[in-house]
């Protein structure tokens, strides 16, 4: 199945603009890769508009695929998730703009909690009973609580219990260096998290659902798996360990909107960065950076078209890119494919992160509000 990204601005009549297509099928394998490496539950994670390929989209296809909770960034990811019809449960951790407390708890949204003073931040707005996981700092000091303010976290998050406000229902932390594929490198915060689960269990919270492993440890690392792991960029293809082969979930296609026959010795674009060494025929493409193509790339860049690669060439401009297309003359309209799923003549996204110096998440999460999304 597909989606699309397209471009808002005016194109030329009957030519399809840039298109990013999600393909639910490639979620629902990818799924059932993840099924077959853990007996924990899956969360599917839709952060950054489901890294790229559309929330609702990813998320229904996650779902639908037998995915037990969904995990977004903030509330109002969560409740445009709501909105959208989407019953399973709901964990929101990161909070860029605070939590909104009645809204969560009317939508059913669960709350991560990495400090006294996150809870304090919006405790006083909780009227109702907020579901809270509790989030504690696995070793990358980048959220969760210390573990040496970890007593006082429990006592305040008790308190808040007792008062009705909060339900502590989960604890959870990161892998801080999962993508390395050894084991070894989670001991320490496997253990820690562990020693964890016991002070809220002494602390009479019972035994909450317990979660550590992102895709990375959930595709490479058992002992990280607890009762759920979190998959996120694994949805759409991407495994950071490298040691697994994921279906990619997208294809990101523009239209040809402007091509020359040019000679030997043409600059392209910008300060000249190509020029021509022999007759060719260049195609413009309405992608730039401004739409995530990344602005310094290799010369081994390349779109395809009809089962052909054909280079980029020139800088990479805000709006637009320049292939050339040598022999082959196309007419205006003729899609390029700028990456799609493994196995054909198309680039994939790991094709362009390595062309970028970069990883394939900021690939993905780079395409912009420009280009449109679909879903066939």
């Amino acid at each position: 199945m597909t989606g699309t990204l397209a471009r808002s601005r005016p194109h030329l009549g009957g030519v399809v603009p840039p298109t990013l297509q999600t393909l639910p099928a490639a979620v629902a394998e990818n799924l059932a890769i993840v099924r077959r490496r853990t007996r924990a539950r899956v969360m599917a994670v839709v952060k950054a508009d489901g890294y790229g390929h559309g929330a609702r989209a990813v998320a229904h296809a996650a779902v639908e695929a037998g995915a037990d909770w969904l995990g977004t960034t903030d509330v109002a990811e969560a409740s445009a998730l709501r909105a959208a019809g989407l019953t399973v449960p709901i964990l929101t951790w990161l909070h860029p703009s605070g939590v909104d407390a009645e809204t969560a708890a009317v939508d059913r949204i669960d709350v991560a909690v990495g400090s006294v003073d996150e809870l304090e931040a919006w405790l006083p707005d909780a009227c109702r009973s907020v579901r809270v996981h509790l989030n504690m700092d696995t070793g990358m000091a980048r959220e969760g609580c210390p573990p040496p303010e970890w007593e006082a976290l429990i006592a305040r998050a008790q308190q808040a219990q007792r008062q009705g406000r909060i339900r502590v229902v989960g604890l959870m932390g990161h892998l801080p260096s999962a993508d390395r594929a050894r084991p070894e490198a989670n001991e320490a915060a496997v253990v820690q998290l562990r020693r964890a689960g016991r002070a809220l269990t002494a602390a009479g919270f019972g035994a909450p659902l317990t979660h550590l492993a992102a895709t990375s440890g959930t595709l490479t690392d058992p002992a990280t798996h607890f009762g759920m792991v979190r998959v996120g960029a694994g949805l759409v293809g991407i495994d950071p360990s490298g040691t697994t082969d994921l279906h990619g979930a997208s294809r990101l296609t523009a239209p040809i909107v402007h091509r020359t026959t040019a000679g030997p010795g043409t600059p392209v674009g910008y300060d000249g960065a190509f020029v021509t060494t022999r007759p060719t025929n260049l195609g413009v493409l309405p992608l730039g950076y401004a739409d995530g193509i990344p602005r310094e790339i290799a010369s081994a860049a390349s779109v395809e078209i009809r089962g052909r690669r054909y280079p980029v060439v020139g800088r990479v401009s805000m709006d637009q890119i320049v292939i050339d297309t040598g022999a082959d003359a196309f007419p205006l309209g003729t899609t390029a494919t700028v990456f799609g799923p493994r196995g054909g003549a198309a680039p994939t996204v790991h094709d362009w992160a390595r062309w970028a110096g970069t990883i394939p998440h900021t690939v993905v999460t780079g395409i912009g509000p420009r280009v449109r999304r679909t879903v066939a």
